[in-house]
């Protein structure tokens, strides 16, 4: 007979083993000694403890299931208590005992990870159909269409809840999307009518355009295509693929016509500038007639002038009052000269103003003799009225006795 601190084989060969309940039967071993029967069964027993290692490393560091965690515990429990191995049982049945209270472990925080995980993902999805909803409403609609797509993309990588909130939420989510889709699609549609209504007004503009770039009535014509921009400016864009091409033709009308005018207006303005030189010249000769000292001879070299200056066409608007204001003042001068002339060579006006400073003469000396009478009777008073009325009698003279000086006499 053969032992060992954890078992034995008697005389018949059987092996036992010592558990805390007694010696339990093992097996039976005929092969061999007694000794090679408890080494066989207790390398049985250390591979039990192999196993029972690796169920505990995996269960600690590995995301190992509790599920086949159990079964693996329940696998190697069976093989303890069959008592197929010898060495320490009771050993073996605490270190299992213990798994099961860590798989137990590992299966409660699993579920907490997993309310916790399935709050947060409730949480970020209620938080995403708040957006949702909230990006329904909006105009920015290229902006808020990509935040609904990226808003999906984290939806899908959100983890699934109970198949009621999941749905419900999804419902939600689903729906203002599918409002803001609606809305955007009923928006382009008017933007398309609007652009369609654009491009046929446009398309009006354009061929009244075209019609007049061979205009000459330059001012009219001018005026009209002021218009004409304003029309194109209110009535909005059109499609995309149509409104360069319709302004292209619109403004190559308009610079076809404004080029036209440019050429004669910078001709005209050629012409124009040498109407100025020249009358230029006519003024400074006009003016040399100043002042005039032999009216006969003045009046005859400006008709001459005058005669050349009619001949000349325009001259730049802006030159214009200056150049002409020239000629102005030396045909004043002349009127004024033959005015004054005619004046000192009229016997009639000459008579009449010697006439006239006559009858002032008179008048003066009358109302003298007058003052001096009512000064040497003592009518102070009356002195004094007849001396203003004379006062404004002599000035009446002054003027006439100037005037017939004008007369040479």
């Amino acid at each position: 007979m053969s032992s060992d601190p954890w078992g034995r084989v008697d005389e018949t060969g059987t092996v036992y083993v010592r558990t805390a309940d007694g010696e339990q039967v093992v097996g039976s071993w005929q092969a061999g000694t007694p000794e090679e029967a408890l080494a066989y069964f207790e390398r049985k027993y250390e591979g039990l403890v192999v196993e029972i290692g690796l169920l505990e490393r995996r269960v600690r560091t590995t995301d190992l299931s509790a599920k086949d965690a159990q079964i693996a515990i329940d696998h190697l429990r069976q093989q303890v208590d069959e008592h197929h191995a010898v060495g320490d049982l009771e050993a073996l049945k605490k270190r299992l005992d213990a798994l099961v209270s860590a798989v137990e472990s590992r299966r409660e925080e699993r579920r907490a990870a997993k309310a916790r995980q399935s709050d947060e993902a409730r949480e970020a999805k209620e938080k995403l159909v708040v957006e949702a909803e909230e990006l329904a409403a909006s105009e920015q609609w290229r902006a808020a269409g990509e935040r609904l797509r990226a808003l999906v993309d984290t939806w899908k990588g959100l983890p699934r809840l109970d198949r009621k909130t999941d749905d419900e939420l999804w419902h939600r989510f689903s729906h203002a999307r599918s409002a803001f889709s609606k809305r955007r699609k009923a928006h382009f549609a008017t933007l398309d009518a609007q652009r369609e209504e654009a491009r046929k007004a446009k398309e009006k503009l354009v061929a009244e355009a075209e019609s007049l770039s061979g205009s000459t009535d330059w001012g009219t014509t001018a005026a009209r295509y002021r218009e004409l921009m304003q029309d194109w400016k209110a009535a909005g864009r059109a499609q995309r693929e149509h409104e360069d091409d319709l302004w292209n033709r619109f403004r190559g009308a308009q610079d076809v016509f404004f080029q036209a005018r440019t050429e004669v207006f910078a001709e005209r303005d050629a012409e124009q500038q040498e109407n100025l030189t020249r009358k230029e010249e006519l003024a400074a000769e006009a003016e040399k007639l100043l002042p005039v000292t032999d009216l006969k001879a003045a009046r005859a070299a400006f008709r001459g002038i005058n005669e050349r200056w009619e001949a000349i066409g325009h001259v730049p608007r802006d030159a214009r009052p200056k150049i002409e204001g020239r000629m102005h003042a030396v045909e004043r001068a002349i009127q004024d000269a033959e005015e004054t002339e005619w004046r000192r060579t009229n016997p009639e006006a000459r008579a009449r103003a010697a006439g006239l400073t006559g009858q002032l003469q008179d008048a003066v000396d009358k109302l003298q003799k007058q003052i001096d009478a009512a000064r040497t009777a003592g009518n102070t008073a009356k002195a004094d009225k007849l001396g203003r009325e004379l006062e404004g009698r002599k000035a009446l003279l002054d003027q006439a006795l100037k005037g017939l000086e004008e007369f040479g006499g």
